[in-house]
């Protein structure tokens, strides 16, 4: 039996209302369905059970549906990171100063062991509630801290704590991809641990290619053919990963569809001919190639070469989680780059080509399509898993009016603006609020990892990490002659 909507319609929906089994439906939102319906205004979007059953105006839903109210609001899809290292997360925001090569001096030489499982446990979870929380619905756990098989239970025992989807992106920065991807205990955890057809919970490899002539990698490459996987690997980062790396995955024939490539800012046209003409995609994480040296983000590039796009939030060591900046600053990166060189050439951009519907359909189905699950998740299309983020925030005056959707979600609203968080069908953040109390227990065990590292490398280490040295820079001379006048404010004014 069914109902209209006055019948169906409720003052306001509560937590308890959410329980399994019962339809909910979003009334009177702007929808963006990043697919062909296009925007949808004062739309309605029925979930059933797991699934998106029905999308329209003035809905009929079964009986006993939970009705949210979307007036106000902007529905659209769940954003996809594509490419986070969650189990740093605990660490959060110690590195905000450095450049690439001293995030390379603290993770991989001097104090990346320090993280046992239980550390690997407190990012992950920590990583996982922050996802949900900023409307993120599925993340790729980019997780190259698994020094031992204990760190990537931990790993995956943090994930299914939540209510988010995941892929981990199984990998060990401080050992030889060709030689942990080929290990029968790898093998095992593999099969234990995920079931083919969950898209709850997936699997990837991630590596690097080093560019050595003997290409060491193959095997690492073979193992992943061999299980079925999915391949994300750092590539184009300045002086880390080079066109060499590039052609060496080509001339073995491990260039595929398959395979994401996480920053590509710094190859040749060539390399980009190369992964166009093979179908990978690109991860771009324009908030941490802005910061730390691995090249500018290269989406103008990726744009005249027609590669796939999807966007991402690196490390929250270092950046923000947020998918909201990550979508700002991508445009603001594209445009700024378009003007320069126009600019260069002495003439006027009249015309933007990278426009804000872009980078929301590569925070959205972008994502879904680089972690291989476009026919789960991405866009709102009925038959596809309900995986819905609401933004509405009554009390915000930045939320209203809502004259240009698109623009709204990437210059206007931000993490604090996420009203309702579904995945799976199942509502994990309603009214501003998370559901669970696993917020707690991430606290809690972020605090532990924390002493842990602060107690081990001792006060000197761990300040002289949180703050690193500042060069010294040298002042352009002023022909004006008025310099010496600063007021007494420039305290890293180099000594005459």
């Amino acid at each position: 039996m069914t109902t209209d909507t006055a019948s169906a319609a409720h003052c306001a929906a509560h937590p308890e209302d959410f329980v399994p089994g019962r339809p909910v439906v979003f009334r009177h939102a702007t929808v963006l369905t990043v697919e062909a319906r296009g925007v949808i205004e004062n739309g309605d979007v029925l979930v059933v059970e797991d699934r998106i059953e029905a999308i329209g105006r003035d809905l009929t839903v079964p009986d006993g549906t939970v009705e949210i109210d979307a007036t106000n609001g902007i529905l659209m899809p769940g954003m996809i990171d594509s490419h986070r290292h969650m189990y740093q997360t605990a660490l959060r925001g110690i590195g905000a100063d450095w450049t690439l090569s001293q995030y390379f001096v603290f993770c991989y030489l001097n104090w990346g062991q320090l993280f046992r499982p239980q550390d690997i446990y407190a990012g992950n979870l920590s990583a996982a509630v922050e996802a949900l929380d900023a409307g993120v619905t599925t993340t790729l756990d980019w997780s190259h801290g698994l020094q031992t098989l204990d760190h990537a239970e931990a790993a995956v025992d943090a994930l299914q704590a939540t209510s988010g989807r995941f892929v981990l992106a199984y990998g060990n920065l401080l050992g030889a991809p060709w030689e942990w991807a080929t290990n029968s205990e790898f093998k095992a955890f593999a099969a234990r641990r995920f079931t083919p057809g969950n898209d709850m919970l997936g699997l990837q490899l991630a590596f690097d290619v080093t560019a050595e002539p003997s290409f060491p990698e193959r095997k690492a490459f073979e193992a992943a053919r061999e299980l079925g996987l999915r391949v994300t690997t750092h590539a184009g980062v300045w002086g880390a990963t080079t066109d060499d790396s590039i052609r060496l995955m080509w001339e073995n024939g491990f260039m595929t569809p398959d395979v994401t490539y996480v920053h590509a800012t710094s190859l040749s046209q060539d390399s980009y001919h190369r992964i166009a003409a093979t179908g990978g995609s690109v991860s771009v994480s324009s908030e941490s190639e802005l910061n730390a040296g691995q090249g500018y983000p290269p989406t103008w590039q990726l744009r005249q070469h027609g590669i796939p796009v999807s966007l991402s939030m690196d490390s929250s060591m270092w950046w923000s989680a947020d998918l909201f900046s990550a979508m700002r600053s991508t445009l603001s990166a594209d445009r700024a780059r378009e003007h320069l060189a126009a600019h260069a050439r002495d003439e006027t951009v009249v015309h933007n080509h990278l426009r804000a519907e872009d980078v929301v359909r590569w925070a959205t189905l972008g994502g879904a399509q680089a972690l291989g699950l476009e026919s789960v998740t991405g866009s709102i299309t009925p038959g596809k898993k309900a995986d819905l983020l609401l933004i509405k925030n009554d009390r915000s005056p930045a939320m209203h009016p809502i004259i240009h959707p698109y623009g709204h979600v990437v210059f206007q609203a931000g993490r604090g603006d996420v009203h309702t968080v579904m995945v799976d069908g199942k509502i994990v953040k309603y009214d501003h609020a998370l559901l669970d109390d696993t917020l707690t227990t991430a606290r809690r065990a972020a605090t532990e990892t924390v002493e842990h590292f602060r107690t081990t490398m001792g006060e000197t280490e761990w300040l002289a990490a949180r703050e690193p040295e500042l060069p010294r820079t040298e002042r352009v001379a002023n022909p004006y002659g008025y310099t010496s006048w600063d007021g007494g404010q420039d305290q890293h004014r180099p000594e005459a």
